[in-house]
């Protein structure tokens, strides 16, 4: 069950924030509760051997489709950023 949490953060922490997870193709609150479970160990026994940072993504990241070109798809992103 997902509840709303009110939380008081600097201006700017928040504008770095939103915009690190925009990069990321991420909500806020997501990089926020992924950060809560690796503080509190929540999911340590799923995680071991993992880089931390490695470990706070997991379950972050949903495939769009079973067939995904990634290689085409890498290409594309990168040619939409660069060109």
């Amino acid at each position: 069950m997902n509840i709303k949490l009110t939380l008081t953060i600097e201006q700017e922490v928040v504008n770095r924030a939103k915009k690190f997870a925009k990069d990321q193709n991420r909500s806020l609150s997501d990089i926020i509760e992924n950060y809560l479970k690796l503080l509190t160990k929540e999911e340590q026994k799923e995680i071991k051997g993992l880089h931390p940072t490695v470990a706070s993504l997991k379950g972050s990241f949903k495939m769009p489709k079973k067939d995904l070109d990634y290689k085409k798809e890498l290409r594309n992103r990168l040619e939409e950023k660069y060109l």
